[in-house]
């Protein structure tokens, strides 16, 4: 991966023009069509397979009303005044009417109806129009709910006040406010100060916002088809904005330093990309993972919203690894620090020079103890309010307090009662009913009964009478706790009902299906965290290949997500700071916990490579764990800190003016990402590196083979770079190793030098001719030593290497092929490592055919030679003759370099002979060409044209180059 990372890199500053030019058409194209052909956000919450959300479904297709959306229009009489006067009744009829006649209305019923039920407060002094609209939610238009708002027109003479509630008014706009626009500012005001110039500080913010552009197009366009809430393109957008002006610091950063390091600059933006982005990558799909990981609670919401955030945090890695060094190649060298400057002196860390993050990691360094007590201490109490997190979906008593909605809402409250704004409904059975009437009146009895019911509509049945519904309004507000008993209540009371009338109950309504989805959530927290943690584990471990620093750091981020859950509950549940960030006291956002632990993961993760990464690579170089500690802290302290300062300003400008669903995950995310930047990253994890000293880098031998490899820094890139420089001295051969040892061969180092065009009598025991066979071809790495074959460092370029090189041994299946497939299947095996030629298949198979019988009629005549064409098999030829076939088919594809035998060496010295007989036949001129020869060498005959290398132990403990 870092490879083609730092390829990509290389390549796109090389062609900076034409990256950018091809982002920028992405965003016109994208962003234009998503824009131009968008759909309608929805805020429904569905949860498939539960008993709410069949019965709503239910009710939906037997009573009509059900499938469109609905509002109520609150009416309110001026203070002294009743809405039964003469005018006030009239005014209100006439209001419900105009109502009705509106394009897209289905029905509006007043309060003074006769089957207008509780319509009406106790006092009349407030009642409400109940209305039903022709679409669903997402279709309702813009235009017709201004329409509707400005039939208070009607009545306004009167002195009526007249406020309209219901989802179709929630504020489902998206959208930058002024208090994003400061945090984007102040994230650039950050980059500015990090690199002490203005000139790389755009470059994150460019790359970021392009890539929320287009992001922002495709879920717009995709909200046509997908049911996709307000809250997934903002999320996106906060996302994308934070992660994509982050990566682009990461990778900006390591270039810059670079730079001022005498890099050539292309070379440093490749290096960078290759280095700091391949950590990026391993960042974002961390991130990626964990929010795709919603789609296991099963809610379609929460799935799509996770698939939203996933998809912008994707497009904000692909920016950071292509773009930015786009923008890169557009700046050159004036990129590069000038000697001497602030900038220079910033990008070169020094221990003779200690910065704070220096000074503050000795300090660390020296306390361990007591700074880990503080912390876990401190973040452990931050995160105590956490248990008494309670959880709901949002609803009109969270929106603004100058919106309509939520002033309907609080009017409703006012005159009716808290649990009006939210009633349940039960959904039954009617078909198996005898005496439909006196059951209904007895079911509204039974439910009127139930302790914290403050009414019971009367049953209604529906046209087909098959299903009877009842209206229950609970006597608190639809979020609060006492609702949820109730809810719960109910449903233990069902059972006894449906066996004493003989038909099947269900409750539902949007309060059930709210309190149901918030359950199924709190019940997925834990198993969620479980496995987030357990990945944490997992992953640091192949990284780190430690199992103290993974426990660590899943020790640190569970601290810091709880510690940010505790905020949140402080906030939005008990209110403190309410009005300083414009919040409403409340139950917090059922799905804010679960996004919060997914996203503070991936970053949890991104920082702690990022810290301690520089801190592994010193002890394995130094072995010193103490200094690695402080110059790896060193290194890294300076981005995290500007990166997670970045992250905090982005996340919290969300916060004072957000929609209601977004603010406590940003304020989630905000304190999360500054407790486990500063706190845990920062200060926990260098002062547990510090208490447990060597330990902390222990795994046990067994293991070391067991636990993969992940070079997430970018290791195997600098050892792919310095190789390269090594292979370019040489590749004047086709092949050459300096102290190569193979995984399977034998233990004893073999140097050797060959030339384009050399023929070689590879000469050992077949598993060390094909050790060694399968090295040079790129398909088994070397245990140690340095290998070029055909211009290409081994083993991190055995992609371009297998390419070249092909390897033929001798199959059964050989003797049992017709000769025309036997040839058309080696030219296809060989692929791209095949055939210079750019003749047909048909015409090789032919020529080949040709240039075999010409060679064996050159063979003695008591060979008993037998003319060849496609159809015969070499199982019928004589031995001579099948030698011929065989070297026709190891060479067919005239690959730059070919091993002939390495699984069946050579073994009579006939047969050697007649080999090179035929090898010098059919080989180019430029053609390297190994064959394989059982030992021992001394037997094979002497030939100034062909080298013997003798790969046997005994061989090769008396060294030399071969």
């Amino acid at each position: 991966m870092a490879t083609f990372l730092y390829r990509l890199g290389k390549a796109s500053y090389r062609h900076a023009g034409r990256v950018l030019l091809g982002w920028l058409v992405a965003l016109i194209a994208i962003g234009g069509i998503g824009f131009g052909f968008a759909g309608a956000t929805d805020e429904e919450f569905r949860i498939p397979g539960s008993e709410s959300q069949e019965a709503f479904d239910r009710l939906e297709a037997v009573f009509p009303t059900f499938a469109g959306a609905s509002a109520q229009a609150v009416i309110v009489a001026p203070e002294g005044e009743r809405l039964t006067t003469p005018s006030n009744r009239l005014g209100i009829i006439e209001l419900a009417t105009t109502i009705k006649d509106l394009d897209g209305i289905e029905e509006a019923v007043h309060p003074f109806e006769e089957f207008a039920e509780q319509a009406l407060s106790e006092d009349a002094t407030t009642a409400y129009i109940q209305i039903q609209f022709e679409a669903a939610g997402p279709e309702v238009t813009d235009e017709l709910l201004t329409e509707l708002q400005a039939t208070r027109a009607i009545v306004e003479p009167l002195g009526l006040r007249v406020e309209f509630g219901g989802a179709v008014f929630q504020d489902q706009e998206v959208g930058l406010t002024i208090a994003e626009v400061f945090g984007v500012a102040f994230a650039g005001l950050v980059l500015i100060v990090t690199f002490r110039s203005f000139r790389p500080a755009w470059m994150p913010l460019a790359s970021a916002i392009i890539g929320v552009g287009i992001v922002l197009g495709v879920l717009f366009f995709a909200a046509r088809e997908l049911t996709i809430s307000s809250s997934g393109p903002l999320l996106a957008v906060m996302l994308g904005l934070a992660v994509g002006i982050d990566y682009s610091l990461f990778i900006l950063s390591r270039h810059r330093t670079q730079l001022a390091a005498g890099e050539d600059a292309e070379e440093s933006a490749g290096i960078a990309v290759g280095t700091a982005g391949n950590a990026v990558v391993f960042a974002g799909v961390t991130v990626i993972v964990a929010l795709l990981g919603l789609f296991v609670v099963g809610l379609p919401f929460l799935s799509v919203l996770g698939a939203s955030a996933a998809l912008a945090v994707a497009i904000a890695v692909v920016a950071a690894i292509t773009l930015l060094p786009a923008f890169m190649g557009l700046a050159g060298e004036k990129l590069r620090p000038q000697p001497g400057s602030q900038a220079a002196r910033v990008a070169a860390y020094s221990a003779d020079n200690p910065s704070f993050g220096r000074r503050w990691v000795r300090m660390v360094a020296k306390r361990p103890l007591a700074v880990t007590l503080i912390t876990v201490l401190g973040l452990g109490a931050i995160a105590l309010p956490a248990l008494s997190l309670d959880l709901n979906l949002p609803g009109g008593g969270q929106e603004p307090e100058d919106s309509t909605q939520r002033q309907a809402y609080d009017l409703i409250s006012e005159g009716f009662g808290p649990g009006y704004n939210g009633p349940l409904l039960i959904a039954v059975d009617i078909t198996r009913s005898e005496e439909l009437i006196d059951d209904l009146e007895a079911m509204e009895e039974d439910f009127g009964q139930i302790p914290g019911v403050a009414y019971v509509s009367q049953g209604f049945p529906s046209p087909g009478l098959d299903t009877g519904i009842f209206q229950i309004v609970p006597e608190y507000a639809p979020d609060s706790k006492e609702t949820k008993a109730l809810l719960a209540d109910i449903r233990e009371r069902i059972p006894d009902w449906e066996q004493e009338y003989d038909a099947p109950m269900a409750v539902t309504g949007v309060t059930a299906i709210g309190v149901d989805v918030s359950e199924r959530i709190q019940n997925a927290l834990l198993p969620f965290g479980v496995v987030v943690v357990g990945l944490a584990i997992v992953l640091l471990l192949a990284v780190f290949r430690s199992i103290v620093v993974p426990l660590k750091a899943a020790l640190g981020f569970a601290l810091s997500v709880t510690a940010a859950f505790g905020v949140v509950v402080v906030v939005f549940q008990w209110g403190y700071g309410a009005d300083l960030l414009h919040v409403t006291p409340g139950p917090i956002l059922s799905f804010m916990p679960i996004i919060l632990m997914a996203v503070l993961f991936g970053l949890a993760m991104d920082y702690q490579v990022f810290m301690v990464s520089g801190m592994r690579e010193v002890q394995v170089h130094t072995g010193n764990w103490r200094h690695a500690i402080e110059e790896g802290y060193s290194q890294g302290a300076r981005v995290v800190m500007a990166a997670a300062l970045i992250m905090f300003f982005v996340f919290f400008s969300f916060v004072p003016e957000g929609s209601n669903t977004i603010k406590p995950i940003a304020l989630g995310l905000a304190v999360g990402i500054a407790f486990d930047a500063f706190i845990v990253r920062m200060t926990l994890i260098p002062a547990l590196m510090a208490l447990f000293g060597r330990k902390a880098w222990w795994l046990p031998n067994s293991w070391n083979s067991r636990v993969p490899q992940a070079d997430v820094e970018g290791e195997q890139l600098r050892d792919h770079i310095r190789d390269t420089q090594w292979a370019r001295q040489h590749q004047h051969l086709a092949v050459h190793a300096d102290f190569l040892v193979t995984q399977s061969g034998p233990e004893q180092p073999l140097s050797l030098e060959w030339e384009p065009g050399a023929r070689i009598d590879l000469v050992g025991e077949p598993q060390h001719t094909s050790a060694l066979a399968a090295t040079l071809s790129g398909y088994l790495p070397p245990r140690s030593g340095a290998l070029q074959v055909a211009g290409h460092p081994l083993p991190s370029e055995s992609g371009r290497v297998a390419r070249k090189v092909s390897v033929w041994s001798r199959r059964d299946d050989d003797l049992l092929d017709a000769l025309g497939s036997a040839i058309d299947q080696r030219l296809a095996y060989a692929g791209s490592a095949g055939s210079r030629s750019t003749a047909s298949r048909a015409t090789i198979v032919q020529d080949t055919l040709r240039h075999l019988n010409t060679l064996s009629g050159q063979l003695p005549p008591e060979t008993g030679v037998i003319t060849l064409d496609e159809n015969t098999r070499a199982g019928v030829l004589p031995r001579a003759q099948q030698i011929l076939v065989w070297a026709a088919l190891a060479l067919v594809d005239r690959a730059p370099i070919t091993i002939v035998g390495a699984g069946d060496p050579v073994s009579s010295l006939d047969d050697h002979a007649l080999w090179w007989h035929a090898i010098d036949s059919f080989a180019a001129e430029d053609q390297l060409v190994v064959l394989c020869v059982l030992p021992p060498a001394r037997a094979l005959p002497s030939n100034m044209a062909r080298r013997v290398v003798d790969v046997t132990p005994a061989a090769l403990q008396l060294g030399g180059v071969q």
